[in-house]
Parts: C-alpha cells; structure tokens; sequence
C-alpha cells in the first residue's frame, strides 16, 4: 500500500488560514516520529527481539545468558558481512531465525521443538 502525500491546503484571499494541529519545527529528541523510526533502524544497536520470538522464547523457557547475546551479536555481524539476509543461528539449547538486514531474532525454539522442522527462508546458518 503506497502511502498518501499529504499537501497543506493552499491560502485562499479572504479565507482564514488552515489550522495545524501540531508544532512541526519545535520537535526535537525521542518525541518525534523520526526520532522514533530512526532509532529502530540504526545498526548497533544489538539485536532485537520480535513480538512473535519473544513470546516463543517466553513459551518454551528459553533464557539466554549475557555471553550468549554477545555471541548472537558477534554472530548476526559475521553474517552480514558474508552478505546474508536470513539465518538460523544456534545458541546453546536454542535455534533462531534471525533477520540479518533488521537486526532481530524471528522465532526461537528450543531443542525439543527442533526435531522433525524444516528451516526455510534461510540462506545461512550459524552454530555457536
């Protein structure tokens, strides 16, 4: 779906000039909707977690360690400097689906949930 341009209706001789309804030129810091969208695409960050995974790792007691989000890390900038986009990296007991161009973990399962799947979408894989 393409987004609409929105184009501030031109004054008119005679007709008050059209209210605004916010404040454009004083936004400023994590208010503004940029701020916002920005900070969510700036690589760096560390990797994220999607709704979705967060709920898989929430369901399946999965629980990673501080060194183990360092090596995850470690792990999605290897990837993204061979060129991949999607991957399936193995930390300890888990296996994650990560975006490498987002930065965020997909889906987690753990070990017991792993047997029998298939991985599709990937184009690289992972095993710390």
């Amino acid at each position: 779906m393409i987004d609409p341009v929105l184009l501030p209706n031109p004054l008119q001789p005679g007709l008050a000039k059209p209210a605004t309804t916010a404040k454009r030129s004083g936004e400023t810091g994590s208010a503004s909707p940029f701020a916002q969208l920005l900070g969510t695409k700036l690589p760096g960050e560390g990797v994220k977690f999607s709704q979705h995974a967060q709920e898989r790792l929430v369901a399946r007691g999965i629980s990673l360690s501080e060194s183990q989000l360092q090596k995850l890390q470690g792990a999605v900038e290897k990837v993204a400097g061979k060129g991949g986009k999607e991957s399936l990296i193995m930390v300890g007991d888990a296996a994650l689906v990560v975006s490498i161009k987002n930065r965020t973990v997909i889906t987690a399962m753990d070990r017991s949930s792993m047997a029998g799947n298939v991985f599709t979408n990937i184009d690289s894989a992972v095993v710390l």
